[in-house]
Parts: structure tokens; C-alpha cells; sequence
């Protein structure tokens, strides 16, 4: 029996989601992209789950999307507006379901992350990498303009001049590169990649899953806003996290002197 393109499971309120199509370093089909995008609406309104990981099989992270079949269609006579449909219904819509999941969402970049696999990676709100992976702006190589969000998350995250540089010349870089950029929160052993993964997101499902929800919001709009904005945005969120039970035992554990005990409520 074929194993599906996308592994899913749910231990310890941690959401494991593992792209599982080895043989193309898991280049991502539309399937797929749609699977992802459910299951990450689904993680954001499950009490069961409360930090989601991502990772990939094999060689590769995700190589980006599986372009295979695709060659002959861009050749011939297209409907005007085509291909900013099926991005925004594909690609960008992909990228905001990260962007915007209620959980935490954690990268185990395993291998290989080249273009929009690159850009599901920057999207996610921690990136580990293992010492062998490696990240492509892969876009100019095929005479494209980088897509899945890729010129909208790169600059906030590296600066307009770093990102033209990596996004120009397509060039090949390691996950120590990616580090001292600021792209990789850290960069472990291949095989301590897996482990070092789930204590993070061990440690992320013990929190406060709404405060968590909010500070994501907060630090994400962030990039967008001017500071009065910003501010009225963190006063609404600590207005509203302050009615949650969490908050509540989080300020009862500090009088009380004990560690709190969370339920993601």
C-alpha cells in the first residue's frame, strides 16, 4: 500500500507533519500543498494540539514546487490572470496557513529546502536545521521571480540588500550560512535533528497556547505596522489573553511560588 505525501500524527499535543515523497526531495504537488494548508486550519482549532513540527523524508526538506508536467503548459496560450490565480490559491496560500496557524510551527529543515521549500521554512515561526541541509533561491536559475511569499518574508528577516544578493545569484547555502544570517534559530547534528525538534516543541505544547497564539500574532503583524498601531495591538492581545485560564495560572503559580501547570486554555 502507498504511503500517503503526507505523514501526520499527533503525540504529547505535538503535531508532527512530514512531507514523505523522497524520490523528488519531496518537491511539492498541489495535493499536498492542500493537505498541509487543512491540517494546519485543523491544528490551529484542536485544544489536542498545541505546537506542530515540519519536516521532510529522506534528502530533502522540500525542494520547492514539483514543476514536472507543468513545462508545456507555460509554452502555450494561457487565460490572462493564470498564473497570479494559482498562486494565490497555491503557493501564497500555503505560506499564510504557516503564517497564520493559531500553534507554534517549528521547521526541521532535514536536507535539502530550494525555493518554495525555502520559503515553507522561513515562514515557520522557529527553523532548526540539521548540519547537512542546505537553502537555494532557486528562482533565477529557471528564469522566475521568487514566489510562496519569498520577497515579502526574506527582506524582514535578512534586510532588502542581503535578500537581493541570495535571491539574484541563486546561490547554494549551508545551514551555518543560514544561521549567522538570523534565517536558522540553530543548527544540530543530522541525527540529534528529530530529538532537538520534539523537546522544542514539547517545551512550546507546555505553554500558554493562546499567549503564544497572540504573541505570534503580535510579533508577525509587527513587520507592518507603525508603532501606535503596534501598541494598540499589544494592549487589545493582553486584554484578551488576560480572560484566558492560563494567563490566570500563570499569575496564581507567581504568587503561589510553584510552576504552573498550562492546559492550552
Amino acid at each position: 500500500m502507498t504511503e500517503p505525501a503526507v505523514l501526520h500524527t499527533t503525540a504529547g499535543h505535538v503535531l508532527s507533519l512530514t512531507l514523505n515523497r523522497p524520490e523528488t526531495l519531496n518537491a511539492l504537488t498541489p495535493d499536498q500543498r492542500d493537505e498541509i494548508v487543512r491540517l494546519l486550519s485543523e491544528a490551529s482549532a484542536s485544544p489536542e494540539v498545541r505546537a506542530v513540527v515540519l519536516t521532510g523524508t529522506g534528502r530533502g526538506f522540500c525542494a520547492g514546487a514539483d514543476l514536472r508536467g507543468t513545462a508545456a503548459t507555460t509554452t502555450g496560450e494561457r487565460v490572462p490572470g493564470d498564473v497570479a490565480r494559482t498562486l494565490r490559491t497555491g503557493a501564497q496560500r500555503l505560506i499564510a496557513a504557516v503564517l497564520d496557524c493559531e500553534k507554534p510551527v517549528i521547521a526541521a529543515v532535514n536536507g535539502t529546502a530550494a525555493g518554495l521549500g525555502a520559503h515553507l521554512a522561513w515562514a515557520c515561526d522557529l527553523v532548526l536545521a540539521a548540519e547537512s541541509a542546505r537553502f537555494i533561491e532557486v528562482f533565477v536559475r529557471r528564469g522566475l521571480v521568487p514566489d510562496g511569499g519569498g520577497a515579502y518574508l526574506l527582506p524582514r528577516l535578512v534586510g532588502p540588500r542581503r535578500a537581493k544578493e541570495l535571491m539574484f545569484f541563486g546561490d547554494a547555502f549551508t545551514a551555518t550560512d543560514a544561521e549567522r544570517m538570523g534565517l536558522v534559530n540553530r543548527v544540530v547534528p543530522d541525527g540529534d535533528l528529530d530529538k532537538t525538534a520534539r523537546a522544542w516543541a514539547e517545551r512550546l505544547a507546555a505553554g500558554p497556547t493562546r499567549a503564544l497564539a497572540l504573541t505570534k500574532q503580535l510579533v508577525n503583524a509587527s513587520l507592518d505596522a507603525d508603532r501606535a498601531t503596534a501598541f494598540a495591538a499589544e494592549a487589545a492581545a493582553q486584554e484578551i489573553n488576560m480572560t484566558t485560564a492560563d494567563a490566570q495560572e500563570g499569575v496564581r503559580s507567581f504568587v503561589e511560588r510553584r510552576n504552573p501547570a498550562y492546559r492550552g486554555r
